[in-house]
């Protein structure tokens, strides 16, 4: 079971989106990294071509680039601070994520 994932709200602890927030749009668990959406963007500079036969106009496009999940916390629903992540065994047997600073389930 991950400590984060698709749909969390997560806070960026590094790196230069330092104390930005936003949700998590893709988890690259194989990699370590995930995607946050307006979070390590970067610039492309796309050539324009001809996709069978229909055109993709060029430009510079901007896009969310991974970044490693030891560099975001994710952020709880109830007491609204970055926290840790720790896991619970509920009593109808299932398996949840339990909010270290509140202790609230977090799914």
């Amino acid at each position: 079971m991950a400590k984060i994932r698709r749909n969390d709200t997560v806070l960026v602890i590094t790196g230069k989106d330092r104390g930005k927030t936003g949700v998590v749009r893709q988890v690259l668990p194989k990699h370590g990294r995930l995607i946050v959406e307006g979070v390590n963007q970067v610039k492309k500079h796309q050539r324009p071509t001809q996709q069978g036969g229909v055109p993709v106009p060029g430009g510079i496009l901007v896009k969310d680039n991974p970044l490693s999940v030891s560099n975001v916390m994710l952020l709880c629903k109830e007491c609204n601070q970055p926290t840790r992540v720790g896991f619970r065994i509920r009593q109808d047997g299932a398996k949840v994520r339990v909010c270290k600073r509140c202790k609230a389930d977090i799914d």
